[in-house]
C-alpha cells in the first residue's frame, strides 16, 4: 500500500511505499534507462517512449511519453516531455533531480524530485518527494495520484522473481 501526503504549504507531494526488494535493485530500477523503459507507465498510463538517464551527479535525464493514453491524461497534451539534471546521487540511498515538464501550469519553472531509499527488514522503504509545486496547481493535483501509481509500478517491477532450481534472478539476467 502506498502512503500519500500533500505538504501544508502546497509546495510538495510526498508518496511512500514498502518494496520487497533490496535497495540496490530498487535504485537500479530508478536510474537505469532500460529498466525505466520497462516499468514506467507499464499500466498504459503515460507509458515511457523515451527514458534516458545519465546516472551520475550532474548527469542529465529525459523522459517522453506519447500516444492515445497520454493525450487523454493531461489537458490534451499528446506528447509529454520532462527533463532535468541529477543534483544528488548516492547509490543506493538517494537520487534527486530537477524536473522541467511541458504539461506544468508554468513549464518554465523547475521543480525537484527526490527519491529516498531506506533498507528495512523486508526490503526497502521508498519515499518520493516532488517539491516546487506551489505555483503548479494542475500539475500538483496530477502528481497527487500519479506518484502513487508510479510507486506501485516500481514495486511490481522490483518484486522478487519466483525461484526454482533453474531460475535466474532479474539482477543476474541484467548483469549478463
Amino acid at each position: 500500500m502506498t502512503e500519500f501526503v500533500l505538504a501544508s504549504d502546497l509546495d510538495a507531494v510526498v508518496a511512500e511505499i514498502e518494496i520487497s526488494a533490496p535497495p540496490a535493485r530498487v535504485f537500479a530500477a530508478i536510474t537505469d534507462s532500460q529498466r525505466l523503459l520497462e516499468w514506467w507507465g507499464a499500466n498504459g498510463e503515460c507509458k515511457a517512449a523515451v527514458w534516458r538517464m545519465d546516472a551520475r551527479q550532474g548527469g542529465a535525464w529525459h523522459y517522453e511519453s506519447h500516444g492515445p493514453a497520454a493525450s487523454a491524461a493531461l489537458e490534451g497534451i499528446a506528447r509529454f516531455q520532462a527533463d532535468g539534471e541529477i543534483v544528488e546521487f548516492d547509490p543506493p540511498r538517494r537520487l534527486a533531480y530537477t524536473w522541467l515538464a511541458n504539461w506544468h501550469d508554468r513549464p518554465e519553472e523547475t521543480s525537484l524530485v527526490r527519491w529516498e531509499l531506506t533498507p528495512t527488514a523486508s526490503g526497502t522503504h521508498v519515499r518520493i518527494t516532488h517539491r516546487g509545486l506551489a505555483h503548479q496547481p494542475t500539475a500538483r493535483k496530477g502528481y497527487s495520484g500519479g506518484w502513487q501509481r508510479v510507486l506501485v509500478l516500481l514495486k511490481q517491477h522490483c518484486a522478487p522473481l519466483p525461484r526454482t532450481g533453474t531460475d535466474v534472478s532479474r539482477d543476474q539476467k541484467a548483469a549478463s
